[in-house]
């Protein structure tokens, strides 16, 4: 139901939710560089290497630095040395079903490569308009509330995001507005990337509209305008990080999820195509836990129904029992109120997809880079703030509710604030020109909204208030 908190998430957890989040966050502390208390949950071996101890010939070396500075040890202290039990496991869960990207290789690989700020920088940089809370209940969840599971799967997604797909130092930073001058660059590399990435905006493969009732913001995905080969699998697997990205900044508590619906209207064979199907999964379950609230299969012919065979054998179970099908709009209407189902999908609303070209000058403000500094600046003082306020919270150095309710406040001074840096760190998008994304992150889809902006004020985020009654 719209404007209810989920169980799960901040404001609305369990005494033993509350107590795995506190640990949760003691082990991500320890991963920044943050000294703190042996953390519960986790193995001795991690517990240890959390603390900063080393062995010699365990230490990782970045050969990139001048001075070849030492890293921590992996944080599952393995050895070098093979044993009958270690040989060739490099997984810590290998073998286990909540690790079959490979997360705990790619975990391993982010404690070697990267330093302790970097990855706290990556995390807060994710964090955006978020509460911080928010963003670690996500992986939590994922991962059923194994602090270890959900530590691999975090900073992994922290390792991908900066040394894999770039996503906020290029794709979000550099938009549609850098894709349309690739498009014209001299470089042909360069150029073929900005024309697949500026045609699958052009012609809506997907795009983001409205909300179902629950709130949740809607991606539609036309299955019929896709071609295997037409575009790059780069520009395709960058235009799924911008549409995911931009939803991002669509969600506004308590909604934390968005809805996804496939329009398989005059879908054939010739619009299979496995591979970017693969990595979409691949980023909800791996990289955006949690995201997904409903995915409608609109309209699927019979040839759909041998390939979904295939495809929900590659889902996690959870995420496959998210996936409904649909035949027609009073289907559809299960989900989505009539009056926001688009003409399109056979609905009454009068909307239809038209992508409005970056203007020129659009992202001038990110040349103001005193001012971006002095933000970033601003920020970083809130953002510690914020740590020491949990560091309080976890070390019990004050009552339980009143440290809640401060690290909320400054929850909310760093969601406001990200929006004044916003428009200094990302480039516009089609929502920013069309007026969906206004000042301060008001979100405006339909008429009725322009009335809820205009009076709207911030409401905090309340404190957990548990109780032995609480516990199931």
């Amino acid at each position: 139901m719209v404007g209810t908190v989920q169980p799960g998430r901040p404001g609305n957890l369990t005494p033993e939710q509350e107590v795995k989040l506190q640990e949760f966050w003691k082990a991500t502390l320890k991963v920044f560089g943050v000294p703190l208390s042996e953390v519960s949950g986790l193995s001795e071996s991690l517990n240890g290497a959390l603390d900063g101890e080393e062995e010699g010939d365990d230490a990782v070396e970045d050969e990139k630095s001048p001075e070849k500075k030492k890293k921590r040890k992996s944080l599952f202290g393995r050895k070098k040395k093979d044993t009958t039990e270690n040989k060739g496991a490099d997984n810590t869960h290998s073998g286990d079903a909540d690790d079959k990207y490979g997360q705990t290789k790619e975990f391993h690989q982010a404690i070697a490569t990267n330093s302790p700020e970097e990855l706290r920088n990556a995390f807060w940089s994710m964090v955006k308009h978020d509460h911080p809370d928010g963003l670690l209940l996500r992986f939590l969840r994922a991962r059923k509330w194994d602090i270890e599971k959900a530590l691999v799967m975090m900073i992994s997604t922290m390792h991908w995001r900066l040394k894999e797909m770039h996503v906020d130092d290029d794709i979000v930073i550099n938009g549609e507005g850098a894709a349309v001058k690739d498009s014209s660059s001299s470089d042909a590399a360069a150029k073929k990337e900005g024309i697949d990435f500026m045609t699958q905006l052009r012609m809506g493969k997907s795009f983001l509209h409205g909300t179902d009732k629950d709130g949740r913001p809607m991606c539609i995905v036309r299955a019929r305008l896709h071609k295997q080969g037409e575009q790059s699998e780069k520009s395709l697997e960058r235009f799924t990080i911008h549409v995911i990205e931009t939803c991002r900044l669509l969600l506004a508590g308590p909604v934390d999820t968005a809805t996804i619906i496939f329009d398989m209207t005059g879908f054939s064979m010739a619009n299979m195509d496995y591979t970017p199907v693969k990595f979409m999964i691949k980023v909800f379950e791996a990289n955006y836990p949690e995201s997904l609230g409903v995915v409608l299969v609109h309209k699927a012919p019979w040839v759909f129904q041998g390939i979904w065979k295939i495809i929900k054998g590659w889902l996690d179970p959870v995420v496959a029992g998210k996936v409904h099908f649909t035949n027609n709009v009073d289907d559809l209407a299960n989900y989505v109120e009539r009056a926001h189902i688009i003409k399109e999908l056979g609905g009454a609303e009068n909307w239809e997809y038209k992508y409005v070209e970056p203007g020129e000058g659009e992202n001038s403000q990110m040349s103001d880079t005193a001012n971006r500094d002095r933000l970033q600046e601003e920020r970083e003082v809130v953002v510690k703030e914020y740590e020491e306020a949990t560091r309080e919270w976890l070390q019990g150095q004050a009552n339980n509710k009143a440290i809640l309710d401060k690290r909320n406040a400054i929850a909310e001074k760093l969601r406001t604030g990200y929006w004044d840096l916003d428009p200094l760190i990302r480039a516009k998008s089609l929502y920013d020109r069309t007026g969906v994304i206004i000042k301060g992150g008001r979100i405006q889809w339909y008429k009725e909204d322009e009335v809820k902006n205009a009076t709207q004020t911030p409401l905090p985020v309340p404190a957990v208030d548990t109780s032995a009654d609480d516990v199931d």
